[in-house]
């Protein structure tokens, strides 16, 4: 019956805009009536908008009569255009920015409004909280890259050398198993300009921080760094058992939980 009336509440509805270079970029919009507050939520690189954490914020925070824009950056494998070959941080990043920019113009938008990202769509969004602080009601990185040389210290150098030599990483896509993934090495270079340390003083607002127990691409070690820099209004969980990308049940369910009740403190 609840969940009945939770969906009677809210409204689904797919959209596409273009981005500063006239790009194709889908959007599913989940707004609510009288709604509480607006999110934005991005997913990582490679990833899409229906994976099952993704998709676990979103619910969340629709139950918490949120207002939710989720969203497949260009170049990556979701249904907005591009090659995941070229994705790049900055080229997230601007979708973001250009997302945002077409909510503006919409009768639910307001601000300040909160920011959800996993990996590098964690260091995307902070990166906007902090060249942004007054419209970011609250901020919730979860798994993120914190910076571009630190997260490339998880490979071995031979894997590093392979990419440079080549030109090229490789690797089957977990979320659409027989997806070959190939990225270039330019990646590399243009994630190594951000640094979320840089500016985290600006990060005033209340700042949500979740990283799987075994995630072996963006470990608990880096969190932590961030975390110890943030000023204050913070929470750092970790997820016992759980890899970089979150898609058993369990775990699932336990930051579900963890996000209502850090919604639920949100003035």
């Amino acid at each position: 019956m609840l969940l009945w009336c939770l969906q009677k509440k809210m409204k689904e509805e797919k959209i596409i805009i273009k981005n500063r270079k006239k790009k194709k970029i889908v959007i599913l919009l989940n707004s609510v009536k009288n709604q509480k507050g607006l999110a934005f939520i991005m997913h990582g690189l490679g990833g899409f908008k229906e994976q099952v954490h993704i998709k676990t914020f979103a619910e969340t925070l629709n139950e918490l009569e949120y207002t939710v824009v989720r969203f497949d950056t260009t170049n990556t494998i979701g249904e907005s255009e591009g090659k995941y070959e070229d994705a790049t941080a900055t080229n997230y990043y601007e979708d973001l920015e250009d997302v945002i920019k077409w909510a503006k113009k919409k009768d639910w938008y307001e601000e300040p409004f909160v920011l959800v990202g996993h990996s590098l769509g964690g260091i995307c969004t902070t990166l906007y909280a902090e060249n942004h602080p007054k419209k970011v009601k609250a901020l919730a990185p979860i798994s993120t890259v914190v910076h571009g040389r630190l997260s490339f210290e998880i490979r071995t150098k031979e894997e590093i050398e392979r990419w440079k030599r080549t030109g090229w990483e490789e690797h089957e896509s977990r979320s659409k198993p027989g997806v070959i993934k190939r990225l270039r090495w330019s990646f590399v270079e243009d994630i190594s300009k951000y640094d979320l340390l840089k500016k985290v003083d600006k990060l005033t607002m209340p700042v949500l921080m979740i990283v799987g127990s075994e995630d072996d691409r963006t470990p608990v070690k880096h969190q932590q760094i961030l975390f110890d820099k943030l000023p204050d209004k913070k929470e750092f969980h970790v997820i016992k058992g759980a890899p970089h990308t979150f898609r058993e049940k369990k775990h699932l369910e336990e930051i579900k939980k963890i996000f209502k009740n850090w919604i639920k403190k949100l003035k």
